[in-house]
């Protein structure tokens, strides 16, 4: 293409906000429309865990160069909160322990950065984690993000970067192609004209998602978390507990077959498919989840014995008991069911891309998803 391109981005979450980041670091014009004021859906209610440990083979190089973005976007926009602080799996079992010991032994383990740690050296990377556990998986390459605010602070440095203006409170209700560009048409009958467009519609697979690509091979994902008031002294890791060797592909293997055939699940964790995680937020504050929900129409509300449950297991780990909850909430993300793939990214029109479906991994992806859409425009 031509330079500059002109685009015109719809979606201000995650996958949203790094295409626009993508393309106006490369020298383009982007017109970013959201139709909501700020993003509201999964992109503000995750973890922010940049999370290279669990990836599958396939996803490591891409989880690996997407982990690296994010420290090149919080070089120029401090505010988004990148923090390679590492992760722990806790390991309270031996069966947990088996397949730890196995993944740390394993050709990919270093460029994973795990190690597998006794307790006297889990205490010496998190002296927070003062509870029961044989022993913790530490993956230096996971990091993480302020989901709640980076967003914001990246639109804001590109808007004094220039090229960029941000369109919030306007949702589109069309987009045409011709031969001559596209056109997207927004519900104040305000009109747009630029060389691309990029749809990133997170969860909303029906609509004008539906009418544009028609069926696409998605499904949507309902979890539910919390956070807690300041715990009063530093986590200084992300934590994952051995329920998460079971949801992550990276931990698959003869140890985790063994796991799962002689170790069942508690039972509410089991029904609600649940594996603990908890990250602590610059305030001080926990972030703690998740459950995931499949079979759609979702609850309406939350439901109080998952969050009993991570409760229980977290104290447990850090031997004291958790500040009290401040919020619960649940969030719905888009999940890709192509194997193989780490997004659905279509060409729908000549020059109309829909790109949706990272599933729980939007944070950690978002910028290298955003990178190869940018390399497939030819920007």
């Amino acid at each position: 293409m031509l330079y500059p391109v002109k685009l015109i981005i719809i979606g201000g979450g995650i996958l949203g906000t790094s295409h626009a980041w993508a393309a106006v670091t490369r020298g383009h014009d982007v017109v970013h429309i959201e139709r909501e004021v700020q993003a509201r859906g999964a992109t503000v209610r995750n973890f922010g865990l940049v999370w290279v440990s669990g990836r599958a083979p396939f996803e490591l190089e891409a989880a690996q160069r997407s982990r690296d973005l994010w420290e090149q976007i919080a070089a120029k926009v401090p505010a988004v909160g990148f923090r390679p602080a590492g992760s722990l799996t806790m390991l309270r079992t031996e069966a947990e322990l088996a397949v730890a010991e196995e993944v740390a032994g394993r050709d990919d383990a270093t460029a994973r950065g795990f190690r597998l740690l006794e307790p006297e050296e889990v205490l010496q990377v998190n002296p927070a984690l003062r509870g029961k556990y044989l022993a913790g998986l530490h993956c230096t390459r996971d990091g993480a993000v302020e989901s709640r605010i980076a967003l914001p602070h990246i639109r804001a440095h590109l808007s004094e970067v220039g090229r960029y203006e941000y369109v919030g409170g306007h949702e589109v209700r069309n987009i045409s192609s011709s031969g001559g560009g596209v056109t997207v048409t927004d519900d104040h009958g305000a009109v747009y004209h630029a060389d691309v467009a990029v749809y990133c519609p997170g969860a909303a697979h029906g609509g004008l998602t539906r009418e544009i690509a028609g069926e696409l091979p998605v499904r949507r994902v309902r979890l539910q978390m919390m956070q807690t008031a300041s715990l009063g002294e530093a986590l200084t890791t992300a934590i994952a507990d051995g329920d998460s060797l079971r949801y992550y592909p990276a931990f698959a293997g003869e140890k985790l077959d063994e796991l799962t055939a002689t170790q069942p699940q508690a039972p509410v964790a089991a029904e609600h498919r649940m594996q603990l995680l908890c990250v602590q937020r610059l305030h001080g504050g926990l972030t703690i989840g998740d459950t995931h929900e499949y079979a759609e129409p979702f609850d309406f509300d939350v439901t109080e014995d998952p969050y009993d449950h991570l409760r229980t297991v977290l104290e447990d780990l850090l031997g004291q008991p958790l500040p009290h909850i401040v919020r619960r909430w649940a969030g719905v993300y888009s999940q890709c069911v192509d194997p193989g793939e780490l997004v659905c990214r279509r060409e729908v029109a000549d020059g109309v891309w829909v790109v949706t479906g990272p599933g729980g991994r939007g944070m950690t992806l978002g910028p290298v998803i955003s990178e190869q859409t940018a390399d497939l425009l030819s920007l």
